[in-house]
């Protein structure tokens, strides 16, 4: 929990304490553990661009907007 907001603070740049949705940061991590396994065994690399911007949006699907 306090690694997670901790990793929040660092994303907004703020050194003040918010809310945050456990169940979004859950989405955001099990998304990205899907893409990355998924990325790799189709021989994709994040350093690729387009990638990278697939990578950003699908990353935050299905949670909670901020």
């Amino acid at each position: 929990m306090n690694a997670l907001k901790l990793e929040d603070r660092q994303k907004k740049n703020t050194d003040v304490e918010t809310v945050i949705s456990i169940a979004s940061w859950k989405r955001l991590k099990s998304n990205q553990h899907l893409m990355c396994r998924v990325f790799s065994e189709l021989g994709l690399s994040l350093n690729d661009e387009k990638v990278m911007d697939t990578y950003e949006q699908l990353s935050r699907y299905g949670a909670i907007a901020a």
